[in-house]
């Protein structure tokens, strides 16, 4: 039967229904013997199609070499798109330059030219086609401006990159009117303009009124289309749209509509058409030409519907609804094809009109043949524009509308509505949402071939990143897996067979999870373990691990799930994991689930041999016993806990140097082929932030077969739960190992309150301000404060603070003693009202009331002026005739009166948020709901009453009573808002809805006081539109940071600018404030972001040095690995704008920048612009400095090390010339760092402070400096902290001071961690480590807060034993880091104390080995 096969048949492109859209021999003839047998009944659930024999792998040839511009911009030739008549005799010839985003218009127009030059006795055709990304190319762009100056015709269609939308518009603007048409099909608005069909222009676009342009803003105002959903809406409507026009433009208008229609048509006889059109209509010498002769009549472009399904062997082209569809493939095909209609899984898969209409759709046929080889249905459909919502509404729901798909594959790599230009992620979400079956994007390769991408270390192009892959992840798409790619002569799309058939492994397994009964599917729950090889087993970030798996356990039970003899309790379950919480990773004592021979290993592990230049052959001695590779965990029923294990590097020294990450080692090869191949998971649960796998070797994005995260989770579906205040890293986890993640809460953040001397020192304050002028008691009592001051160690961060030996009050002046008070009571209240987050987080478990109003008062504080909402403090210093952010300043510089009202505007703010919760609040403590503050009954009787809301009597009872009710009522109903996200709880639904193969709504992360919408958590967390910052507010907030900084620096340096200022730049960070410090780097250089038609920011300009009022300061930044991935498009932006000033012509005092590129020009003997390049990362594929790992395990001889690691690692540049590659560049990192004046971060969110993580220190580079500059000089180490309103500037060891005295050294804390038990100690000992880290990469660790922690934690008998009884592995680590502080000269302390912790540590070794 002719419908058991892929049609084969040769054919041409006609008119005829039949035939047009049938895929031609000439790229699927290689499959013609090989799909018969595909679709043998006896074949037809072969798990690997016979089409991978045939379609040979492209990225297996040589890797191309590149000339320096490897693997990045796509290295193909406009040449191998230029056609010259053959023969054209004394036919007029007119030229025709196209530029297109993609390639697959390449064959048609190529058919076209063809067909007229050999056909046509009016005219001939000479052609000539660009792809977008190759007018980068300096020769490419230099040929492209020739080809336009001599062009009688220009199209240009999807330009929507900024920079390459310029270089077209640079280029045809000045030719447009001598070009006899220019064709410019959904684009930039700025490209859109330079349409010209005689007097049909669109000049006027998204300018002033034109019929065109009120009817697109109209449809767009109706239903929120694209630009593209809006031409075609026009096209339907083009009738009544020509009666407004005069006759000569209504014809030209049509010639344009006509037009468009041919060119979606795609095909080589509707491009035929059109360049026929053209030509006799337009361009002079064939008008001349045609003369006396009868015009080529213009037939009907011939056009599929706008949207259908389609399959590549049908008898008809399309079918229009899904009936007819069935009707033959359930009835005729599928048996047919071996496939059992009533078992078989159904995939929807989301197709690109333009693929079918130009017959470039082998990657389609390709996975479709896949999937059916496979035993599944497929269900293809498409949509003539970019809005997909509509094919899905219609096609993947049978008429009863229950939905006919299990899994949904979008093969466009676009956003489901809105395509690249602009998007609609809520209406997405929502069209999702109800389907509710996982949706998958995969990536077709547009800008690279198969060869560049392979040859990749990055991978992905960046804006393709930026399209394809950020973009449906707002939609809350996963998997960004590449499954096609184009082949650079013809440019037609091909699949590449591995990825292929790991897309069609992963769909279906997906599918399966929502099919399979819950009792008989297998779950694998891993948990990971950082620092190895101590008490850390489950470590995750603020999540009580060990509560929340009780808590999923309980959940799957309740589902039917089989959990066999799980203990639904959290020390049980700890128990059987490690036999003994006092486990040690190397040591029997953790449980054992699985050993594994080395021959199943290397039987079942197919690139276990790759492993071994980094490993030696398995077993090896990670996660080994000597003989068999060994994985920890346990088994319950069909669930299994397993422990991940970790790098493998951390304490060896030689390889934490590399400046590339090792492969992972068997041992961690072994765990995941246990999981998918013993085992048998269904899925894998990754339990809280974060582990491994996602870190390991390979490309940063678009996953190849050879990259470690996609070898190890291989076909796995992989739900992973991560910290909402983490999009940063989640994002990783989503784009390198496939992950679909959830989101968790982290604490509520609280006030850290006052304690000991602290406290002592708030209440002889309160008693001055009450005896401030009673001469006896006043001094005296000041005279307490500066001792007590000087106790408290306050004497480091008030530089005037009077010696405690000589100063007495009574000979000072009451202005005198003001200023002492004032400013040690300014430095108390940013100690105690500095926000921390207290205890750990149980999965499932919302917020109490109490925990709602701490978060509630700082979400309050802030101002939001895009929402129209003024902040609390603003509003209750208004009714004082006061401004906030002056009250700010008197506080900042601690002048007393100032300091004391914003305390109690502070505490007024918190009083009327107490008030607001505690109407919604039960008598257990939580809020259950939330009752509206503004419900109508409550109102009219309050009215009447002339009473006041509960939350205005709240402020003016603290002291306000002239605040304006109304001014505060939008403020309030956004915290009502806020606060039922708040208390709103999915994350146990979150985690279920993934395990049951359902589809889970998206939501962005970040911090949920800056940006309330990450809340509720239970989502599949997604970072932001890379293209979107630094967005205008963050340019404005950035550029305060900057003025209070060089302020600062000018301050502490007799009035002269730093010339040179090192900068790390987060990917989190930069997500939660929308890229500040972003902003940041370019201010200082004295550049600015510039917004494109679009919104997007992807260019810069220099401001004028008279503008900017002071010299342009140079800069070197550090970019973090995951920086580097999120944001390679940022890079570039900063290096263009850090060029730009390298190469203004200014005077060398003014332009720091450019002076020292030119000394480092000679010095190096490389170009100016080579010398500017100032913005550093890691290798592709590779991430941190190591520095965190070598100090958290030991692993590290000196500091000599740790800063030759920083700069082997951190040393790769990022150069916007050569975009395509992280280049080792160590000289010019070295030398561009030894000019570094300063070192500086951000601190933008309260929950992850400096010694929260190891990151902030382990890409500092103030000790790293201090030994590059000539002088020896240890540059100044600053932080800007902007987690509250009233940003500031402070320098590091008052950071440290500030976060010590908050968190490590503060019972609030160190008892709120505590309460959590194992984990507890663990959080408490990190913070003792990370302090450490300070010193040696900074050394800005004042001595007195590793005496008060040994005070707190060893000198106390009962805070010892407590640590010891909980968690003895890391108390042993925390006496460790004791021992080693002392040791390496950071921490001067008594004899007495050192002998105590050597004989602690012999104690405690006894314990853990059982003596």
């Amino acid at each position: 039967m002719t419908n058991n096969i892929y049609i084969l048949q040769t054919n041409r492109w006609q008119s005829s229904k039949v035939s047009s859209f049938v895929p031609s021999q000439q790229y699927i003839n290689k499959a013609a013997v090989t799909t018969a047998k595909l679709y043998n009944k006896n074949n037809g659930a072969a798990s690997r199609s016979s089409l991978n024999m045939v379609l040979k792998d492209p990225t297996k040839k040589e890797i191309m070499s590149s000339g320096g511009r490897e693997g990045m911009f796509t290295q193909s030739n406009s040449e191998s798109r230029r056609i010259t008549p053959e023969d054209p005799g004394d036919r007029p010839t007119m030229k025709v330059v196209y530029v297109v985003l993609e390639s697959q218009y390449q064959s048609s127009m190529t058919g076209a030219v063809k067909r007229i030059n050999a056909g046509s006795e009016n005219m001939a055709v000479e052609c000539v086609g660009y792809l977008l990304e190759e007018l980068r190319d300096e020769e490419t762009f230099e040929q492209f401006k020739k080809d336009v100056a001599d062009a009688n015709i220009f199209i240009g269609s999807l330009i929507f990159v900024q920079e390459l939308a310029e270089k077209v518009t640079e280029v045809v603007a000045p030719l447009r009117d001598q070009l006899d048409a220019v064709l410019i099909f959904p684009s930039m608005p700025e490209v859109m303009r330079l349409n010209k069909i005689g007097q049909f222009t669109m000049k006027n676009l998204g300018q002033s009124k034109s019929v065109v342009a009120d009817f697109m803003k109209k449809k767009k105002q109706e239903d929120g289309s694209s630009f593209e959903e809006g031409m075609l809406k026009l096209l339907r409507t083009l009738p009544k749209v020509l009666k407004f026009l005069p006759s000569d433009k209504a014809a030209d208008a049509r010639t344009f509509m006509m037009s468009f229609q041919y060119w979606l048509g795609g095909s080589p006889e509707n491009l035929e058409s059109l360049l026929v059109m053209l030509g006799q209509d337009y361009v002079e010498p064939i008008m001349k030409n045609m003369e006396g002769k009868e015009k080529v009549k213009a037939v009907e472009p011939v056009l599929l519907p706008d949207k259908a399904i389609w399959h590549p062997v049908a008898p008809d082209l399309v079918f229009e609804n899904n009936a007819d569809y069935f009707n033959w493939y359930d009835k005729e095909f599928c048996p047919d094809a071996g496939i059992d209609v009533k078992t078989a899984p159904t995939i929807g898969l989301i197709l690109q009109k333009s693929h079918i209409n130009t017959k470039d759709d082998t990657h389609y046929v390709s996975l479709i043949a896949e999937l059916e080889s496979r035993g599944s249905r497929v269900v293809p459909i498409y949509s003539g524009g970019l809005d997909f919502s509509g094919p899905i509404e219609d096609y993947f729901y049978d008429a009863a509308g229950r939905t006919i798909v299990d899994t949904v594959v979008n093969l466009t790599g676009f956003a489901l509505v809105g395509g690249p230009a602009s998007q609609d992620h809520k209406k997405a979400s929502k069209v999702l949402k109800r389907l509710n079956k996982p949706y998958m994007c995969a990536v077709p390769l547009v800008f690279q071939s198969f060869e560049e991408w392979q040859s990749s270390e990055l991978g992905l192009h960046p804006v393709q990143v930026a399209l394809q892959v950020s973009l449906p992840e707002i939609d809350g798409a996963i998997e960004p897996i590449i499954f096609a790619g184009r082949e650079g002569a013809t440019g037609r799309s091909v699949p590449l067979a591995d990825r292929v058939n790991l897309l069609a492994d992963r769909a279906l397994k997906w599918a399966n999870l929502g099919s399979k009964p819950a009792k008989d599917k297998k779950i694998a729950i891993t948990i990971f373990s950082f620092p190895p090889d101590k008490g850390n087993v489950g470590t995750a970030a603020y999540l009580d691990v060990f509560d929340s798996i009780k808590a999923v356990l309980k959940q799957m039970k309740t589902e039917g799930y089989d959990i066999g003899d799980a203990p639904l309790d959290k020390q049980a379950i700890m128990e059987s994991i490690l036999n003994d919480p006092e486990a040690k990773i190397s040591s029997p004592e953790l449980n054992v689930a699985y050993r594994m021979s080395t021959e199943e290993y290397y039987d079942l592990t197919p690139y276990a041999e790759d492993l071994e230049e980094n490993w030696g052959p398995a077993p090896g001695n990670l996660n080994s016993d000597g003989k068999n590779l060994v994985v920890y965990g346990k088994q319950f029923g069909n669930i299994f806990i397993g422990v991940q294990p970790s790098f493998g590097y951390e304490g060896d020294p030689m390889r934490l140097l590399f400046a590339k990450s090792a492969s992972p080692h068997h041992g961690f090869a072994a765990y995941y082929t246990y999981l998918e191949k013993v085992f048998g998971a269904d899925a894998v649960l990754h339990f809280g932030t974060h582990g491994s796998l996602e870190f390991m070797p390979g490309k940063q994005v678009g996953m190849s077969g050879t990259c470690y995260p996609d070898r190890l989770i291989n076909s796995l579906p992989s739900a992973y739960l991560y910290a909402a205040n983490n999009p940063s890293e989640a994002t990783i986890a989503k784009r390198r190992s496939y992950a679909a993640t959830v989101s968790y809460l982290t604490p509520p953040a609280e006030n850290a309150g006052l304690y000991k001397g602290l406290k002592e020192l708030k209440e002889l304050i309160s008693s001055y301000q009450g005896l401030r002028e009673n001469e006896a008691r006043g001094p005296a009592i000041v005279n307490s404060i500066v001792g007590t001051a000087w106790t408290c160690n306050l004497d480091k961060d008030i530089p005037t603070l009077p010696d405690v030996g000589t100063y007495d009050a009574k000979n000072d002046s009451f202005e005198g003693r003001d200023d002492i008070v004032g400013k040690v009571y300014s430095q108390i209240m940013q100690i105690e009202s500095r926000l921390l987050p207290c205890g750990l987080h149980t999965v499932g478990v919302p917020p109490s009331a109490e925990e709602a109003i701490a978060t509630l008062v700082n979400i309050a504080q802030l101002d939001r002026p895009e929402d129209g909402i003024e902040s609390l403090p603003s509003v209750i210093a208004a009714s004082i005739g006061r401004s906030i952010n002056e009250i700010y300043r008197g506080n900042n510089q601690g002048i007393l009166s100032e300091v004391e009202l914003n305390d109690k505007i502070t505490e007024a703010a918190r009083a009327a948020t107490r008030a607001l919760v505690n109407q919604s609040t039960d008598s257990n403590g939580r809020v259950k709901e939330v009752k509206s503050a503004f419900d109508e009954v409550g109102n009219f009787f309050g009215g009447l009453m002339g009473q006041k809301k509960a939350w205005t009597q709240a402020i003016i009872n603290a002291g306000f009573p002239d605040v304006d009710e109304a001014r505060l009522t939008p403020l309030i109903t956004y915290l009502e808002f806020c606060l039922k996200q708040i208390v709103a709880d999915n994350e146990l639904g979150g985690i279920m809805e993934l395990l049951n193969g359902q589809f889970l709504m998206p939501a962005p992360g970040g911090d949920p006081i800056r940006n309330p919408d990450v809340l509720p958590t239970g989502r599949n967390m997604h970072a932001l539109d890379p293209s979107s910052i630094p967005t205008a507010a963050a340019v404005e907030v950035s550029d305060g940071v900057v003025r209070k900084l060089l302020e600062k620096l000018r301050d502490d340096n007799d009035g002269m600018y730093p010339e040179s200022i090192a900068f790390t730049l987060w990917g989190t960070d930069n997500i939660k404030t929308y890229g500040e410090s972003l902003a940041q780097v370019l201010a200082l250089v004295g550049v600015r972001p510039v917004s494109d038609s679009l919104g997007r920011v992807n260019k810069v300009e220099l401001i004028p040095l008279e503008k900017l009022g002071r010299p342009r300061i140079d800069v070197v930044v550090s970019c973090s690995g995951v920086f580097r991935d999120l944001f390679i498009n940022q890079m570039n932006l900063m290096d263009r704008g850090i060029k730009m000033a390298a190469e203004a012509d200014e005077p060398l005092d003014q332009n720091f920048v450019r002076a020292h590129a030119l000394q480092q020009a000679e010095e190096l003997g490389v170009s100016l612009r080579e010398a500017s390049c100032r913005v550093f990362s890691n290798s592709a594929g590779s991430y941190s400095a190591n520095v965190g790992l070598a100090i958290e395990n030991g692993g590290w001889e000196d500091e000599a090390q740790l800063q030759e690691q920083f700069l082997t690692r951190k040393g790769f540049a990022f150069n916007a010339d050569k975009p395509g590659m992280m280049e080792q560049q160590a000289d010019l990192f070295k030398s561009a760092l030894k000019t570094v004046d300063v070192t500086f971060q951000n601190l933008d969110s309260s929950e992850i402070s400096i010694t929260d993580v190891s990151h902030y220190y382990d890409s500092d580079p103030t000790k790293v400096v201090a030994g590059l500059r000539a002088d020896g000089k240890k540059p100044m180490s600053m932080m800007a902290d902007t987690t509250t309103a009233n940003a500031q500037v402070r320098s590091l060891s008052e950071t440290v001071r500030l976060d010590a005295r908050t968190k490590l050294l503060n019972p609030k804390f160190y008892e709120g961690m505590l309460s959590t038990g194992y984990e507890g100690v663990r959080e408490i000992q990190k913070r003792l480590r990370n302090t450490m880290g300070w010193s040696a990469t900074a050394g800005e660790v004042d001595n007195f807060v590793f005496e008060d922690a040994n005070g707190v934690f060893i000198e106390d008998e009962e805070m010892q034993q407590r640590l010891l009884d909980t968690n003895p592995n890391a108390f042993r680590d925390m006496v460790t880091t004791f021992l080693e502080a002392n040791g390496r000269g950071y921490w001067e302390t008594s004899d007495e104390n050192i002998e105590r912790l050597q004989e602690l540590y012999a104690e405690v070794e006894d314990r853990i080995e059982g003596v």
